[in-house]
């Protein structure tokens, strides 16, 4: 599973966990979380986000 890190604040979202106060459940792939979706610290979009390598 992979993560990604918002460049603005630096939240990190993991696939293994999800964001089940967002309705994402654990194992949600990057790509099916909701193209609205944003950061829930600083909202920033997903575009704002990479991925970090391992």
């Amino acid at each position: 599973m992979k993560e990604y890190q918002c460049i603005v604040c630096g939240w990190e979202y993991q696939e293994e966990i999800g964001l089940p106060e967002d309705d994402i459940k654990p194992g949600t792939k990057w790509d099916d979380v909701p193209d609205d979706w944003v950061c829930p610290d600083c909202g920033a979009s997903k575009l704002e986000f990479e991925i970090l390598q391992a």
